[in-house]
């Protein structure tokens, strides 16, 4: 049997993603707080979301349970137009013409 198969191996890798993943979420709240323009402060949000839907799944993955994965559907949907939604403000000025 080989080793990426071992269930342990595969709860030890899991486990040190959502380790990982916890800290750059921490590292892009940093960004978030420090960040010297907007557009930096706006992608450091977009990437603390896109960590949290792999902390999502990768939860799904730790447990087995599905709607995890769906919840990180959810929060990536929410996270794309809160991007675009934001982008547009910094461009434009104003959201809804």
């Amino acid at each position: 049997m080989s080793e990426a198969a071992d269930p342990a191996f595969l709860e030890t890798a899991v486990y040190a993603a959502l380790v990982l993943v916890s800290a750059l979420c921490v590292l892009c709240g940093y960004r978030t707080i420090r960040g010297p323009t907007v557009p930096d402060r706006v992608v450091a949000i977009d990437t603390i979301a896109t960590n949290v839907v792999a902390i999502a799944v990768l939860f799904a993955l730790q447990t087995g349970r599905g709607l995890f994965v769906t919840v990180g559907l959810v929060l990536a949907i929410i996270g794309f137009i809160t991007t675009v939604t934001v982008a547009k403000f910094i461009i434009e000025g104003d959201i809804i013409e």
